[in-house]
């Protein structure tokens, strides 16, 4: 792997972390939000994934992958897919440690927060390898085209 390939792949990695935060943020403060409305903290943490899930997109392709050649419609419904494993994780994680493990260590000070705070942070390996293989990886009908900067610009 050359030098050049290899800052690549860590600058597009920093973006997607970049991107990715900025997402969080937006999942993390919206469920606080819902919860405030008396949205019970299950929905809650779906919802406000649901709505970080639209930014981390948006973002996403435009500031991080390149153009894939696939429909937007293609592009979303694979974006979807590698997200639903993520919301597993991040529902799992985060009620599991709200529920049952952070109470059984005594820990009582803004449990809800931590807890999905870390649940949303526990995916962000596995997703940026789905989105930069799967969802945003290069179909076979583009492999050819010039592919040199995210969202194509």
């Amino acid at each position: 792997m050359s030098v050049a390939v290899s800052t690549s792949k860590a600058r597009q990695f920093w973006a997607f972390l970049l991107v990715g935060g900025l997402a969080a943020t937006v999942n993390w403060f919206s469920r606080i939000i819902l919860s405030g409305q008396g949205i019970s903290f299950e929905v809650a943490v779906v919802v406000a994934y649901i709505l970080g899930m639209a930014m981390a997109y948006l973002l996403s392709r435009m500031f991080v992958f390149e153009k894939t050649g696939r429909s937007l419609a293609g592009e979303i419904t694979r974006f979807t897919l590698v997200n639903l494993v993520a919301l597993v994780v991040v529902f799992v994680v985060s009620v599991t440690l709200e529920s049952w493990a952070l109470p059984a260590i005594g820990w009582t000070w803004r449990t809800a927060e931590v807890a999905h705070g870390i649940g949303v942070l526990s995916p962000v390996v596995t997703s940026y390898l789905g989105h930069r293989y799967f969802t945003f990886g290069q179909s076979r009908s583009s492999s050819d085209d010039d592919q040199s900067t995210p969202g194509g610009v």
